[in-house]
């Protein structure tokens, strides 16, 4: 009896996940079809995304962006070779959805794949690598909020009388 309301309960929410979910994709693919564009970003981090960042407008650069969500890196020198590393600051949650997108194209596209293998070609570790990935991703982000906050932004204007 008991197994049998589990097994129920787990259908519910399965259920209740499923309709959230392309809940969640309708909305996002409305706001933010630029963002969804990236390989790598799903309705869920796209979503996760824009949330966290409320209005990408009120930083003032992509620069600024990527120091908030953590992708700044932080130069550290060991002798005489100066290297950088990932920076511990910054909005965590956004962090780890421009990890996942990362992660996401390490695997799968061919472009972050080159540009991987080339700076590990260059001396950087796999971290370092990640990393730096994630700083180019940082900005690409950045545009595509910006573009899709601009068509937004000309979408809700009042029609002239």
């Amino acid at each position: 009896m008991i197994c049998r309301e589990l097994v129920d309960r787990c259908r519910q929410l399965t259920t209740r996940i499923t309709s959230l979910d392309s809940e969640i994709t309708a909305k996002i693919a409305e706001l933010a079809p630029a963002l969804l564009a990236i390989p790598g970003c799903g309705a869920l981090t796209a979503a996760k995304i824009v949330g966290e960042t409320a209005d990408i407008r009120r930083f003032r650069s992509r620069h600024a962006w990527a120091r908030h969500n953590g992708t700044a890196p932080l130069p550290v020198w060991s002798g005489n070779r100066e290297r950088h590393r990932l920076s511990r600051t910054g909005n965590r949650q956004l962090n780890a959805a421009l990890h996942r997108i990362a992660i996401t194209q390490a695997h799968y596209h061919p472009d972050a794949r080159t540009y991987l293998a080339q700076r590990r070609t260059n001396g950087d570790t796999s971290s370092e690598a990640i990393r730096a990935l994630k700083r180019r991703l940082s900005d690409v982000v950045y545009r595509a909020l910006i573009t899709d906050a601009n068509r937004t932004n000309q979408h809700d204007e009042p029609l002239a009388a």
